[in-house]
């Protein structure tokens, strides 16, 4: 399945998700976790959820491990709020997007800082 449906429960459970996380779980090995987003398999019965954190190194590895632990009480969380037929397999990955981001603006900052600045009054010099 794929389209609208599969879109609409991947929100619905990365919301419900990111509320257990923040309000019911109280580990503190997790820390401050944020669930950037979830990819629902075609029939609904498994759930990636992307998390993203500020921990780094060993802190990161036991936050993601605490989460690990916690996914019997998070599908049974989702799946006493969402009704669903099936309540999805729920598994826990790190999301590099924000990490990637954070990486490509640093080599941009670098490159500005690097690069000969023209200032437009000389481009338009140049024109004329």
């Amino acid at each position: 399945m794929s389209g609208p449906r599969r879109e609409k429960v991947s929100d619905l459970v990365r919301d419900e998700v990111a509320r257990l996380i923040h309000s019911e779980l109280h580990d503190v090995r997790i820390g401050f976790v944020t669930v950037t987003g979830v990819s629902m398999s075609n029939d609904l019965k498994h759930a990636r959820v992307f998390v993203s954190m500020l921990q780094e190194g060993p802190a990161r590895e036991q936050a993601l491990e605490a989460l690990g632990a916690a996914r019997g009480f998070i599908r049974r969380r989702v799946g006493q709020t969402l009704r669903l037929r099936y309540t999805p397999e729920i598994s826990f990955r790190i999301d590099p997007s924000i990490e990637y981001g954070a990486k490509i603006e640093e080599l941009i900052e670098q490159t500005r800082a690097t690069s000969p600045q023209e200032s437009p009054a000389e481009g338009e010099e140049k024109e004329q």
